[in-house]
């Protein structure tokens, strides 16, 4: 059975909606007039391309189009009148589908037209929070900021904004974030002072996601790691995933120590959506995750999230329209109302060495100048 394609083009004029193969044309065109050269003529085309196209879905389709007999003229086939009777068929039955999904696309296409809204490309860490932000932009009375975000770690996103891929990348740290700590080794490297500019976002609550009322009375990964209880983690790359080491580190743990610690979930969702489902006993997570789902949450860190852009994006209009929503009274008191999440800083445009102490400037020596000795 040969599939079908649809397609659609941009117009300024006001036809009906149609969704027709220009074969259907060339069919009805030759039934009507009973000659390739008077179709060809009736269509404004060349002879030679109305010939050429009709031989050409003879072979596409593997079925005869058109019969001529000595002195007779040019007639459909029986397949070529089967396809015309299809074709008004499927447009009688399917007109009201049709005229409703053109009123989609240009619904969608109208954010193109439309100078005042904007689209902003973000790829970042898992986060209920910019979820919320993503639905709560589109419920606007005028929605004219539309968020395509696209989760991965914290890693890659910075990296998906240092190749061009995103205008704007999510990744986050403890709120204190120490020298020389893991995620100053990873995140690091792909931040530079002058190039990238911070914007605050929220601070969240991460610890371990439990079951309901805790009753294995988990406090901490050195609980999860004496009594082997089975624990999940999060891929390589996210900042969790860099959280879950510092921890260990800081209680002198060591990942063999922790049953579990190569099952991954791809995010605090699935993570707690995997604790409720008891295949693990713990997980570390956002306290957001754990409340939607009824489960116990032991709290262990505060953490910042952050949204980076290069320097030069900042005064975009897309960047500005974001800041705008981030700084307004209605936003931060939505984020708020979400387990484990207060609006800190959010929308204002941060130092990257204030908001992250991993760089020290020494200043420039003073000028040694010569001296004459009388």
């Amino acid at each position: 059975m040969h599939r079908l394609q649809l397609h659609y083009t941009l117009s300024q004029d006001s036809s009906p909606a149609s969704v027709r193969n220009p074969l259907i044309d060339l069919l009805q065109a030759v039934a009507e007039h009973g000659s390739i050269s008077a179709a060809s003529r009736a269509l404004a085309l060349s002879y030679r391309h109305v010939w050429g196209e009709l031989k050409r879905w003879e072979v596409s389709l593997g079925q005869e189009l058109l019969v001529w007999e000595k002195g007779q003229s040019a007639r459909l086939s029986e397949f070529g009148n089967k396809l015309m009777w299809a074709e008004k068929q499927a447009q009688a039955r399917l007109a009201p589908q049709i005229e409703a999904l053109r009123g989609d696309l240009e619904h969608a296409f109208s954010v193109a037209f439309n100078p005042h809204a904007h689209v902003v490309t973000l790829y970042a860490s898992h986060d209920e929070g910019l979820s919320r932000l993503r639905e709560y932009a589109l419920n606007q009375v005028a929605p004219l900021l539309h968020l395509d975000i696209r989760f991965c770690g914290s890693v890659d996103a910075i990296r998906a904004l240092n190749e061009g891929r995103c205008v704007l990348a999510g990744f986050h740290t403890q709120a204190l974030p120490g020298e020389h700590a893991l995620a100053q080794k990873a995140f690091k490297p792909l931040l530079k002072p002058g190039l990238h500019k911070i914007i605050g976002f929220a601070q969240r609550s991460q610890g371990l996601l439990v079951a309901k009322g805790n009753p294995l009375g988990i406090q901490g990964l050195r609980d999860v790691a004496t009594h082997g209880y089975q624990f999940i983690n999060r891929a390589h790359g996210t900042g969790t995933r860099l959280l879950v080491d510092e921890r260990l580190a800081s209680e002198n743990l060591k990942p063999e120590d922790i049953k579990g610690y190569d099952q991954t979930e791809p995010s605090h969702t699935a993570l707690a959506h995997a604790v409720a489902a008891h295949k693990a006993d713990a997980g570390m997570g956002i306290e957001a995750a754990a409340h939607a789902l009824g489960l116990g949450f032991v709290p262990l860190v505060l953490e910042n999230y952050y949204l980076v852009c290069l320097k030069s994006a900042l005064d975009e209009a897309p960047i500005a329209a974001l800041r705008a929503l981030l700084q307004s009274a209605q936003w931060q008191t939505h984020l708020h109302s979400l387990s484990g999440y207060t609006p800190v800083q959010s929308g204002a445009v941060l130092s990257l060495k204030t908001a992250l102490p991993w760089w020290r400037f020494n200043r420039p020596p003073a000028a040694y100048t010569n001296q004459n000795v009388s």
